[in-house]
């Protein structure tokens, strides 16, 4: 078929996508008339819908790239790590999401404001936005790239036209729109990443089981070193690095914390956080298998690689540019575009919900709800233009002037799982012991972050983190949590009414509700049960 029919095809999906896109956020717009309807979609969300959000939320374009380029260039070990996604939900999630949905209104960062005070919730929330908004530029300007090296379309008419899209549905629709967007983008995004497996394996001069089995022979399916050892990512690493990531995603990332307070009820919002883990895990597996494939492909077939893809994450992309045949070039063009587009209407909306909730709330108590809902779609405004501008700059400065801003950010950005785990496990903790907490936090992060790897920024000698970089993250939630609870201890102990804000309160609360208290086989019944009053307090 010829180029210009194959273009016309593949252009033709993405605008019929786009399309739907804003169709969907026209019809929503009818019911976004107050906050709750606009930031937590009246709470009417079912939970499979919830699943596929998150799911569709979590994998962003910059998967399409990294994980196949992982899994061509090395092996699985990326994928290690995603273990502990399925795994803190399915202990962690049977208490902390029906907690939260009882506890807090629509901002994950209120909680720890109740625990620990104003400054350390305006902390939170604003170092979790600080970090947002260097992620939403980096994805969406590595979408831009991806598909310019796909298409030839130009790097800035993509971001215009990636993030002018994004903003029309999610200003208009809220959230509710941005929860069943991502239930098309999600399963547009399987349906994706199938077919090019699926081709793959169809191209190959190889049987299925010869690509598999070679592979197995050259090591890569190895999930990682089995040897206890910090200094490099082996799976002990991988996997603690997992754990306290995703413990920060279902505690205090409020993309996520936002969609459970959206489900209709405690036993979908679990159903949901449950159904988003485990959906996950194939499509990433599908990813690394995308990546497998090609290096079995490029080995064993007379195609041959350019002199000018010489990394991983450049192989995928030009295998779509040179190999998919017309409407499956398109299919995965969609997908890539509704991957990136779903992080960024997902992002777009939790921080205009925390400038709303943690800020604007926070000093003008007395304001309507209109005014709040008006402030509401011009932070959606607001975080478009500045994630654009920052993927712009980026764009076109390849990384010089963003990247002190992008190591600020990862420094600042840490510790907010170590801040709810002092929060809701220690009943002694308070405001003071937080505070030194997260400064010993930021102390420890910043002198890690800058001494680590073979060329670190600042030479330090003997004096440096020798542990691998995965571990920075750890040691920095450990110490804050440690560091915070023992200097609780120079101050008075917090009153009932907040230590009641703890797990042994949590438990506690239920026990009074007349619900049997959580043990054994009958945890997951208790916390499945929706409690009396779906309304969070």
């Amino acid at each position: 078929m010829d180029t210009g029919l194959t273009r016309y095809l593949n252009v033709s999906i993405v605008a019929i996508y786009m399309a739907i896109l804003i169709a969907m956020g026209l019809f929503f717009s009818r019911r976004q008339r107050t906050t709750d309807a606009y930031f937590v979609a009246n709470r009417s969300v079912p939970g499979w819908a919830m699943g596929i959000s998150l799911l569709a939320t979590i994998i962003t374009s910059v998967t399409f790239i990294a994980y196949p380029g992982a899994s061509y260039s090395g092996n699985w070990s990326l994928i290690t790590p995603g273990a502990m996604m399925v795994v803190v939900p399915a202990i962690a999630g049977l208490v902390i999401v029906p907690f939260f949905r009882h506890v807090v209104r629509m901002s994950a960062f209120e909680y720890f404001g109740k625990r620990f005070g104003r400054f350390v919730r305006l902390y939170s929330s604003g170092i979790f936005a600080l970090g947002h908004l260097s992620k939403m530029a980096f994805v969406l300007y590595l979408l831009a790239l991806t598909v310019n090296s796909m298409t030839g379309w130009s790097i800035e008419i993509v971001l215009l036209l990636s993030t002018l899209i994004t903003v029309i549905y999610a200003l208009i629709g809220g959230l509710e729109a941005i929860i069943w967007a991502d239930v098309v983008q999600g399963i547009l995004l399987w349906a994706g990443v199938l077919s090019a497996a699926g081709y793959l394996l169809y191209l190959s001069p190889l049987s299925v089981s010869q690509n598999f089995a070679f592979a197995w022979q050259a090591h890569k399916f190895s999930l990682g070193e089995t040897s206890l050892n910090f200094h490099r990512p082996g799976i002990a690493v991988l996997l603690l690095y997992g754990l306290f990531f995703y413990l920060q995603k279902y505690t205090a990332d409020q993309t996520v914390v936002q969609r459970y307070l959206a489900a209709r009820s405690d036993r979908e919002a679990l159903r949901g956080i449950l159904l988003g883990a485990v959906l996950c895990v194939p499509v990433w597996s599908l990813f690394m298998l995308v990546g497998t494939l090609l290096w079995s492909f490029y080995k064993h077939s007379a195609d041959r690689l350019p002199a000018y893809v010489v990394k991983g994450d450049q192989v995928f992309p030009y295998f779509l540019t040179t190999h998919l045949p017309p409407g499956l070039g398109g299919l995965l063009l969609a997908a890539l575009f509704g991957a990136g587009m779903a992080m960024l209407a997902s992002d777009f909306n939790c921080l205009a919900t925390i400038a709303v909730e943690d800020f604007y709330d926070n000093f003008r108590p007395r304001s309507t709800d209109r005014h709040r809902l008006r402030l509401g779609r011009l932070c959606v405004l607001l975080s478009g233009l500045t994630a654009c501008t920052f993927a712009w700059v980026l764009a076109h400065s390849h990384g010089a002037v963003l990247a002190l801003y992008y190591a600020t950010a990862s420094i600042l950005a840490g510790g907010l799982a170590g801040i709810f785990l002092l929060a809701f496990l220690t009943r002694r903790a308070n405001d003071f012991g937080a505070k030194i907490g997260i400064a010993a936090n930021l102390v420890l992060t910043a002198w890690a972050s800058l001494t680590v790897g073979a060329k670190p920024l600042l030479s330090l000698g003997r004096f440096r983190f020798t542990w691998h970089e995965y571990m920075i993250g750890v040691v920095g939630q450990l110490t804050l949590f440690a560091v915070g609870y023992a200097f609780s201890h120079l101050r008075s102990a917090p009153p009932q009414e907040i230590t009641d804000l703890t797990l042994a309160g949590w438990l506690r609360t239920c026990s009074q509700s007349h619900l049997p208290t959580p043990s054994g086989s009958s945890l997951i019944r208790h916390f499945t049960t929706d409690l009396p009053g779906e309304e969070p307090s």
